[in-house]
């Protein structure tokens, strides 16, 4: 038999779809599984108007047969199969797909029940990442003549008569030798080609079998087993998730969440979709009760699985789910993705977009409607993903705010239960011009603030802000309801009365040289020094005058590549309070002492502002001198 080369341009062309295209050897298994579906599509379809087929739809199957001593692995199916022709036709030309060819020509042939996979012609070819040699014996339906078509890589190949009592094809893989690279052996174990098919072509709607060892009780023989070959199914193939919802119980979608995405609890929500239109695909998406425990780690990946026909086309496509909703796991199986010749990879177009754009919507609405409908199952949702809605609203310069600021919650100085921002508007007292906060590590801190006590004093609600990025979120948001943030630690909590203001100003600028003299025994630590109104039995605190409140500035420098950013402070004195009579006293009549009274009021305002004294020990010696 004379050796035929390739009808493509050159050998080059098929040296590229053996060692470049595909990123995994692994899934030659996939391609060739795709083919053999596609195979029986065909003949099912001719079954629907030739009576001569003789075959019902459980007829058809795939069958995988590894043989360990001959490193041979069979890939067979009952489909169409080919004739000489088509052989030399479908094989020899590479990037010429039959199934290609049949799609096209059943058009938009609603009574076809068929779900053609291949698009491209080149996935068999994945065989010779794994195989030194490939044979394909197939007999064609109506043929009683059977032929196959061998070839060893680049060569070329040969077509010649062989002998096949069925229709169909077998496609044998003579398993390439090991390497120091790369163990080929796995690609004959039944455990490691059971798990392939499970990840790739679990959903291939016609059985996947196997002959598989398994271990029996011996009968009769009490604590005797014995090895037996089973034929087993591999593949579940009726997808859940084409399923009509009302067919589907919950106790179907937790079992197959947990065994999917090995989680031991059941998703705190269930979202099944099907949209039709610019669109089409079906989507079963989950949104688990806890975090994973590498979830705010490098490690995590975000990101849903892509099919298309029901074969996997990658595992984690980030493209799917915005960052805010990384959390989210589960599915899209569209019918008609744009894929690149691989199908490892999708080509960014506007359909996926499309898709990401109304999967975005149905989690945000779906999440909506858990806050109105089960406040504890969302209050759940939040502890262990709340950041990540509050990261969206920060990120990306506040581009999603308007989207996610209803979803956020917040501990309240209100019996200190999560409030929305929503109901904290809806009951804030009817002259209230602001929406007031305070940043802190834990709620008892921020509650041992001097400025709460003012501010709980006054009859204002506080939203207790313990999160990292919670300041930052609310930074970005600027208003909600035409009402602005204010942190009631900075300068623009004003609580005072217009009369109260007017007094308040024409003290500080009475005692100006006196609160200068106090600033430039702190240097730079702030920024100026003055008496307030806003504190109640507390003698002292700090105020930010700037964006950067002081909490703010814990969280940035606590960071990795601390910038050893500073915010801008205030040292602010109750003026109702005995010190400011002591200190007016001492600018008068004792400034050495005044020197040291400033640095421990100072230090005092930063302890009870939960943040670190600058000099610890000159605090000390101070404390002990007064003493």
């Amino acid at each position: 038999m004379r050796k035929k080369q390739f009808k493509a341009e050159s050998k080059k062309l098929l040296d590229m779809m053996i060692n470049s295209i595909y990123t995994h050897k692994e899934i030659f298994l996939r391609e060739l599984i795709s083919n053999a579906s596609d195979a029986l599509d065909k003949l099912y379809f001719r079954s629907l108007t030739d009576d001569s087929v003789h075959l019902n739809r459980d007829d058809f199957y795939i069958r995988i047969t590894p043989d360990k001593e001959n490193r041979t692995l069979t890939v067979s199916d009952n489909g169409i199969g080919m004739t000489a022709e088509e052989l030399e036709n479908n094989l020899g030309v590479i990037a010429k797909s039959g199934s290609q060819t049949f799609k096209n020509e059943q058009g938009e042939n609603e009574n076809a029940d068929v779900e053609i996979i291949g698009q491209f012609g080149v996935g068999f070819y994945s065989a010779f990442m794994v195989s030194k040699k490939v044979q394909v014996i197939s007999r064609a339906f109506g043929s009683d003549e059977a032929n196959c078509w061998e070839a060893d890589g680049v060569d070329g190949y040969v077509v010649y008569p062989a002998q096949k009592e069925t229709v169909g094809t077998d496609i044998i893989l003579y398993i390439s030798d090991n390497t120091d690279e790369v163990n080929y052996d796995e690609f004959l174990d039944t455990y490691r080609l059971t798990a392939l098919v499970k990840k790739y072509s679990n959903y291939i709607r016609y059985p996947i079998k196997m002959e598989s060892e398994t271990s029996r009780p011996v009968e009769g023989k009490e604590g005797e087993y014995e090895t037996v070959k089973e034929d087993k199914t591999l593949n579940s193939m009726l997808p859940l998730w084409k399923k009509n919802k009302s067919e589907i119980t919950e106790e179907e979608y937790d079992a197959f969440y947990k065994e999917v995405y090995y989680d031991y609890e059941a998703p705190i929500r269930v979202i099944h979709s099907k949209t039709e239109g610019q669109a089409t695909y079906n989507a079963l998406l989950f949104i688990p009760a806890h975090a994973p425990f590498n979830y705010y780690t490098k490690e995590y990946e975000k990101g849903l699985q892509l099919y298309s026909k029901g074969v996997l086309i990658t595992d984690k496509c980030a493209d799917l789910l915005p960052d805010h909703f990384n959390f989210v796991r589960g599915l899209v199986d569209s019918e008609d993705l744009s894929l690149n010749i691989s199908r490892e990879m999708l080509q960014h177009d506007h359909q996926l977009k499309l898709i990401a754009k109304t999967i975005e919507k149905k989690i945000r609405s779906e999440l909506a409607r858990m806050l109105s409908t089960d406040r504890e199952k969302y209050e759940k949702f939040f502890d262990a993903f709340g950041n990540s809605l509050k990261f969206g609203v920060y990120n990306d310069y506040g581009m999603h705010k308007d989207e996610l600021q209803d979803l956020l919650l917040f501990k309240s100085s209100n019996e200190e239960k999560y409030v929305t921002l929503k109901e904290y508007t809806e009951r804030m007292k009817s002259d209230q011009t602001a929406i007031y906060y305070a940043s802190g590590e834990t709620v008892d801190k921020i509650k041992m603030l001097p400025q709460t006590e003012a501010a709980k004093d006054k009859g204002f609600e506080i939203l207790y802000l313990t999160d990292y990025v919670d300041e930052f979120a609310v930074k970005t948001m600027m208003q909600y309801a035409e009402k602005t943030f204010v942190n009631i630690c900075s300068a623009e909590a004003d609580f005072d009365t217009a009369e109260e203001k007017e007094k308040l100003k024409e003290d500080n600028a009475s005692f100006e040289e006196m609160f200068g003299f106090m600033k430039n025994v702190l240097g730079d630590a702030v920024q100026t020094v003055r008496f307030t109104h806003k504190l109640k039995t507390h003698p002292v605190c700090l105020s930010s005058e700037g964006m950067l409140s002081a909490d703010m500035e814990r969280v940035l420098n606590s960071m990795p590549g601390n910038q050893g950013v500073k915010a801008e402070l205030a040292l602010e004195i109750n003026e109702n309070h005995p010190i400011a009579e002591k200190i007016k006293d001492l600018y008068a009549s004792d400034r050495e002492k005044l020197t040291r009274y400033t640095k421990l009021l100072y230090g005092e305002a930063r302890l009870i502002g939960g943040m670190q004294i600058d000099d610890p020990t000159e605090f000390a010696t101070l404390v002990c001198e007064l003493m």
